[in-house]
């Protein structure tokens, strides 16, 4: 019971002094709501550009399937290990893409994947740097390529050669805002082309827009540029194979090994990637701004916490008198530790839980203006409480030490 009427009375005196020096409590409180709500800010903007990253990624990659290589992993490698590795790795062409389709193709999709960029003109419209992406029909159901409008082409089209189009959203937005686009005929590489089809809206992924494409028919594609070098394949299992990702990545893996003579215990000599490796790499590329960014955030906690002890020093010294008349009255030095210590705890509080919902409405409002969720996490909710919270236990520690340890006689005579 004396406890809790020790603690009331002290906390009772520390919110007493705050009302009583309003514009400084005020003022001193800023450094402490600008830290947590820079930390909650910095924290959700990180959240919400991985989730970004991620679900794009996931739209212009598909969420089951991989893709095949001579080099994929290029962000992993040093410049030796990537040459070192184009040498030893097999380039991927259209009779790789064959034999792949005739030995597993029962059970696997495949889908070259070639691209160019070049403008598209339509009535005497221009539109620069357009990718022009040649895959074959099962593309549609290997990347979950989502429509809008109209449809993919089909598999008698490919072999037929029928130049159609699906261009993306982009395209559509810069040669057709108001009217629908299929139908009409837009020019590629100086060939007229029909659109059959529109995709969804993806956004950006890797620095460049998606949405500036147009999907058209691998042997088309074939026709107007010839054999290439080096090609890369979506991959997918078909539905009624009933195979998982790995269990389909594995014969893929078994059947290219075989053709380019892989010897057994050696890596393989091409490439893979999945969702998953993707994912890994956001996630990391992700903790990698965390750990640098979110520390320089927190030392704007830190300064305002050196706000807070020089302003309870200075309040130390304006209440000399004050703290004389109570150690006179029998007030002990744990007393005074503890009023002037909640005094600094409820400053980093209430500052910790404005900047909180500073900081969450920030985030809210940026996420509006610039279409992309930004997520206030758990965990940096407490980080930024945590940090203000221990902020101030410690800024007041000194101050509160320094006026538990004054003399009464001599705190009297002070004016």
């Amino acid at each position: 019971m004396r406890a809790w009427y020790t603690v009331s009375t002290a906390a009772s005196l520390a919110l007493a002094s705050l009302r009583a020096h309003k514009l400084r409590s005020f003022l001193t409180l800023l450094g402490v709501i600008i830290g947590v709500s820079s930390v909650v800010i910095v924290g959700a903007a990180i959240e919400g550009l991985g989730n970004y990253a991620e679900e794009t990624t996931s739209k212009v990659f598909g969420s089951d399937s991989y893709q095949i290589g001579q080099l994929l992993q290029r962000g992993r490698l040093s410049r030796r290990e990537r040459l070192d590795r184009l040498k030893y790795n097999h380039a991927i062409r259209l009779e790789d893409y064959d034999y792949l389709r005739q030995t597993t193709g029962h059970d696997v999709m495949y889908s070259p994947y070639r691209f160019r960029a070049e403008d598209v003109r339509y009535e005497g419209r221009l539109l620069e740097a357009t990718t022009i992406i040649g895959v074959s029909a099962s593309m549609a159901e290997i990347r979950e390529v989502n429509l809008t409008d109209g449809r993919f082409f089909t598999g008698q089209e490919e072999r037929g050669k029928v130049q159609v189009a699906v261009i993306g959203d982009q395209v559509r937005q810069h040669f057709f805002p108001e009217a629908s686009p299929l139908g009409k005929t837009v020019k590629l590489a100086g060939y007229d082309f029909r659109i059959i089809g529109v995709q969804e809206k993806i956004g950006n992924a890797g620095g460049q827009s998606q949405d500036n494409s147009a999907f058209i028919p691998a042997t088309v594609f074939n026709r107007i540029y010839g054999p290439e070098r080096s090609m890369l394949l979506f991959a997918r299992a078909r539905p009624e194979s009933g195979l998982l990702l790995d269990e389909a990545l594995d014969l893929t893996r078994i059947a290219l090994r075989n053709r380019f003579k892989a010897r057994p215990g050696m890596p393989d000599n091409f490439d893979t990637v999945t969702p998953d490796t993707i994912r890994e790499f956001i996630g990391r590329i992700m903790g990698l701004i965390g750990a640098v960014v979110v520390p320089i955030t927190c030392i704007s906690l830190v300064v305002g916490g050196i706000v807070i002890m020089n302003i309870m020093l200075v309040s130390v010294t304006e209440r000399t008198r004050e703290i004389g008349v109570r150690k006179s009255l029998g007030a002990r030095r744990s007393d005074l530790m503890l009023q002037f210590l909640l005094e600094a705890l409820f400053m980093s509080a209430i500052g910790g839980l404005n900047g909180l919902a500073i900081g969450a409405g920030v985030a809210r409002i940026a996420s509006i203006i610039a279409g992309v969720r930004l997520s206030v996490t758990p965990l940096y909710v407490g980080l930024a409480l945590f940090v203000s919270s221990t902020v101030g236990v410690l800024s007041g520690w000194y101050p509160a030490s320094r006026a538990a340890r004054m003399d009464p006689v001599e705190a009297l005579r002070a004016e």
